[in-house]
């Protein structure tokens, strides 16, 4: 036998052990309690399994069949608002009715090593997208028919936008380094004039939990900015987290900025109770314990209160894969006030104190729920409502689904919710990433 025949043998026995060992690493976590009982005031938190390789179950984006649409719940009906879209996530609807869309996904960067490029490419089959369109879109529906007639590009060559808020003639937009300020007056259609940057952001390598959400305080004095983690659990070490996994807030009068809640892994949506008057977040909690892993969760924002992030969970509970440097800081660790579930990666949360979609959904919150990409079975890919009572908190009810349906028979994405808002006419509007379409829930 020649030495080729040895090499090129050697070759074939690294590669089968190779394929073991990540067969071996990455066999599946299945979840072994109901999802149900990890929602709520109350969730039944499991012993962690720690994963050496992560759970891997991707359901592919197919997009959706010609006339196909997700499942609303009993009363409510849904329909297309604006289709052929280019990965939409959030919205901000303007005072004449004007609907803004941020089409958008992870900014580019050089390659942290081969751990990065598999997580990477894992990401871009779960969202169906390898390029950031970096705009902004405007949707107008003139004649109040339910659907978008028009449409234009309100702003583009933006850095991974996601998060916009309006205050008076100031439009805000979250890119992922930075909060910039553009003039605007109602019914433009296209903003020419070039940003101005009021904040910083931190987005270095490997930027990890991208998106930037920010809203405005009921007041129009302050704007409030979602800055996730750039790991799983600070694996890269606290340095690399520096002004991460909080969210900030910007004083518009005297342009200076402060932590206002810390120790949150990747805080998405924001939104203020209109009942009373208080800053609600969703938050993705961390990977690698198991497909019953901490619950995502939804919870109030208090002024100069910690979340957890990294050393504990769940109002104090020690995470020991983190060197546990801090302690001192268990006793101060916020409960979350509400479960959502394991790996459901809660993303949009907008509150509804309308009575358009009937009394059932009259006080409460919607909240989009992105999807599992690591957890067996799937979890999330739905719009749920939290009920709330009179005091301003959850009643204690489980989530009920509003919008299903955006995965197959096959486990496969027709679409991804991501984004919601109430509109003024008191329909809701999800978008949807994967099936690049803004879907509309009316009473039905």
């Amino acid at each position: 036998m020649t030495w080729k025949s040895h090499l090129r043998n050697a070759a074939i026995i690294i590669v089968l052990l190779l394929a073991g060992a990540y067969w071996y690493l990455s066999s599946p976590d299945k979840a072994r309690v109901a999802l149900e009982d990890m929602q709520g005031q109350a969730p039944k938190l499991t012993t962690p399994r720690r994963e050496n390789f992560p759970t891997i179950n991707i359901a592919k984006v197919v997009g959706w069949p010609e006339g196909a649409k997700p499942s609303a719940a009993s009363g409510l009906k849904v329909a297309a608002f604006a289709e052929k879209l280019d990965h939409p996530r959030w919205l901000l609807e303007l005072p004449n009715g004007d609907i803004l869309v941020a089409e958008s996904w992870a900014p580019k960067r050089p390659s942290q090593g081969i751990g990065d490029k598999i997580a990477r490419n894992i990401m871009s089959k779960a969202d169906g997208i390898e390029t950031s369109p970096d705009r902004i879109t405007l949707l107008r529906d003139a004649n109040g028919d339910g659907v978008a007639e028009f449409r234009s590009v309100f702003l583009d060559g933006l850095h991974s936008p996601f998060g916009m808020a309006l205050v008076g003639e100031t439009l805000y937009v979250a890119n992922t380094d930075a909060v910039l300020a553009f003039p605007y007056k109602t019914g433009e259609t296209k903003i020419a004039a070039k940003g101005t940057k009021i904040l910083d952001l931190p987005s270095s390598p490997p930027n990890n939990h991208w998106a930037r959400n920010l809203i405005a305080a009921p007041d129009g004095q302050s704007l409030y900015i979602t800055v996730g983690s750039n790991s799983n659990i600070a694996e890269g070490g606290m340095d690399k987290e520096q002004d991460r996994a909080l969210i900030r807030q910007y004083d518009l009068k005297t342009k200076q900025s402060l932590v206002y809640a810390y120790g949150l892994r990747n805080p998405n949506g924001l939104a203020f109770n209109p009942k009373s008057g208080t800053l609600w977040t969703v938050v993705n909690e961390r990977d690698m314990l198991g497909s019953d892993g901490p619950p995502d969760y939804l919870t109030t924002v208090d002024f100069g209160t910690f979340y957890g992030w990294p050393f504990f969970y769940w109002g104090g509970i020690q995470d020991q894969r983190v060197p546990q440097l801090r302690l001192d800081l268990q006793q101060y660790t916020k409960r979350p006030d509400y479960a959502l579930g394991p790996h459901v990666a809660a993303l949009g949360l907008a509150f509804n104190s309308g009575t358009a979609l009937g009394s059932r959904f009259s006080n409460g919150a919607f909240i989009g729920m992105h999807g599992s990409w690591n957890r067996y079975p799937a979890s999330g890919y739905k719009v749920v409502y939290v009920p709330f009572n009179e005091r301003g908190f959850p009643t204690g009810e489980k989530p009920a689904d509003v919008l299903t349906g955006f995965l197959n028979d096959k486990g496969q994405a027709q679409g991804r919710p991501v984004g919601v808002i109430v509109d003024r006419k008191g329909a809701l509007l999800v978008a949807d990433d994967a099936g690049n379409r803004i879907w509309r829930v009316t009473a039905g």
